[in-house]
């Protein structure tokens, strides 16, 4: 079992910044099986997308809407995924949850961004 815990979400004005974090715990077992983990998002009657992924290895893939604007980066060590916005836009405005896969699939429970105009 592997829990991820959001934080960092927020108001913030146009052109603002925010980082999120996402710290996975649970068993070593689980723990150790895990190689990507992502960042999703939600908007208000729009489907989910994925916003941008980090593999242990450093590799990273970005949406093509936040390229040049958000940063992922993860600490191993600290078990944790970092979501660096800046030049938020208004349509940015989302539920940002974390994910990853350890055998199964896991989300964390979101976190609000809303950006305002």
């Amino acid at each position: 079992q592997v829990q991820l815990v959001e934080s960092g979400g927020g108001l913030v004005q146009a052109g603002g910044s925010l980082r999120l974090s996402c710290a996975a715990s649970g068993s070593i077992s689980s723990i150790i099986r895990i190689n990507v983990m992502g960042w999703y998002r939600q908007a208000p009657g729009k489907q989910r997308e994925l916003v941008a992924s980090i593999a242990r290895s450093g590799s990273t893939n970005y949406a093509d809407s936040v390229k040049g604007r958000f940063t992922i980066s993860r600490d191993n060590a600290k078990r944790t995924v970092y979501l660096q916005m800046n030049s938020l836009k208004p349509g940015d405005t989302a539920v940002y949850c974390c994910n990853t896969v350890a055998g199964t699939e896991y989300w964390g429970q979101g976190t609000q961004v809303t950006v305002s105009s």
